[in-house]
C-alpha cells in the first residue's frame, strides 16, 4: 500500500494530481499472458490500482461494490527472444529493415560506440555516465521517470546485476554518453525500465539505434522475451512480435470524495480522447496549423 498520484494529464503534462493511499497491483507480462484472474489481498487504504490488466478479465475482478474506472487502455508490446536475431529482423516491413540499417550507418558515422553492462561492477560503472544522459531526459524533466539516483533504488538496481538480473547498454558518441538503456528480469521476461537519450543528439535516432543493439545481443541471452511493459508508441509497435490488450484499472471505496473524483477523471480521460479523435480529422489538423501560424 502506497500514495499513489493520480493524474489529470494532457500528453506528458500534468495538469492537476489527486494522491490517494491505494494497494498497487503490478501484474507481470507472464501473468498477463497466462490469464488467471489476480486475487486482491485485504484492503487498505482506500482501494486497488490494477495495471496491466488483460482487457479480457475485467468483468472477472471482484468490485464488492468499489467505484471502479479504467484509467488507460493499451497493448503490453513484447518481443519473443526465442526465434532468434534474423527471425526478428524478417518479421520487419521492408521500409523498416532500410530505415534502421540507414540510422545505423548514420549513427556509426558520427563516431558511435554501444557498451552492454551486466555484473554488479559494470553497474558501478554505468550508473553515473547513465544518470548525466538522464538528467537532460523529457522523461525525467516531465514524467518523473528518469534512471533513479536515491540510494534505496540505486542499491536495488546494483542487487539485480549481483544476481544476474540486469541488462543495461551505454551509446557514446566520440566518448560523449548521449543515450542508455536499463533494464531488469521479472520471471521469464526482460522490463524495458528505464531509458532515455541527450535531445542534443536525437537527429542520430539514439533511442531507435541503441534498442536494436541491445535487441541484438539478447537475441542470445537467458530471457524469452523482452517486455515493453505499459504503454504504447510507434517504437514498440515497430520492434514488438506480439502484444496483450490490457487496462489499468481503479478501484475505489465508494465514499462521496471518491465518487466525484471517479467522476472526475472518467471526465476528463474522456474528453482528451475525444480531443485525439478528432485532431486525426484532417479538417481539424488544417486548422490546428493555420493557428499555430
Amino acid at each position: 500500500m502506497s500514495r499513489i498520484a493520480l493524474r489529470f494529464q494532457i500528453g506528458a503534462r500534468t495538469i492537476l494530481t489527486v494522491h490517494r493511499t491505494l494497494t498497487r497491483l503490478a501484474l507481470s507480462l507472464d501473468a498477463a499472458l497466462a490469464g488467471a484472474v489476480p486475487s486482491l489481498p485485504p484492503q487498505e487504504g482506500e482501494g486497488y490500482l490494477i495495471t496491466s490488466l488483460p482487457a479480457a478479465l475485467i468483468d472477472r475482478i471482484d468490485r464488492s461494490g468499489r467505484v471502479a474506472l479504467v484509467r488507460q487502455r493499451y497493448t503490453r508490446f513484447y518481443t519473443d527472444l526465442t526465434i532468434g536475431h534474423d527471425a526478428w529482423l524478417a518479421s520487419l516491413s521492408g521500409s523498416a529493415r532500410a530505415t534502421l540499417r540507414r540510422k545505423m550507418r548514420k549513427a556509426e558515422a558520427a563516431g558511435m560506440t554501444i557498451r552492454a553492462y551486466r555484473t554488479a561492477a559494470d553497474f558501478a560503472a554505468f550508473h553515473p555516465l547513465a544518470r548525466a544522459v538522464s538528467a537532460t531526459t523529457y522523461q525525467e524533466r516531465l514524467l518523473d521517470a528518469g534512471l533513479p539516483d536515491d540510494p534505496a533504488a540505486v542499491a536495488h538496481l546494483a542487487a539485480c546485476a549481483a544476481a544476474d538480473g540486469l541488462r543495461a547498454w551505454l551509446m557514446r558518441i566520440d566518448d560523449a554518453p548521449v543515450a542508455y538503456l536499463c533494464c531488469t528480469a521479472q520471471g521469464s521476461a526482460l522490463r524495458y525500465d528505464h531509458v532515455g537519450h541527450d535531445p542534443a543528439y536525437g537527429d542520430l535516432s539514439p533511442g531507435t539505434v541503441l534498442h536494436a543493439a541491445a535487441l541484438r545481443d539478447l537475441f542470445g541471452d537467458r530471457f524469452a522475451r523482452f517486455d515493453f511493459t505499459e504503454g504504447e508508441g510507434q517504437h514498440k509497435r515497430q520492434f514488438a512480435t506480439g502484444g496483450i490488450a490490457c487496462v489499468d484499472l481503479l478501484l475505489l471505496r465508494p465514499t462521496l470524495s471518491n465518487r466525484a473524483l471517479a467522476l472526475a477523471l472518467a471526465t476528463f480521460d474522456g474528453m482528451i480522447a475525444r480531443a485525439k479523435r478528432a485532431a486525426v480529422d484532417p479538417r481539424i489538423a488544417a486548422l490546428a496549423r493555420k493557428v499555430r501560424r
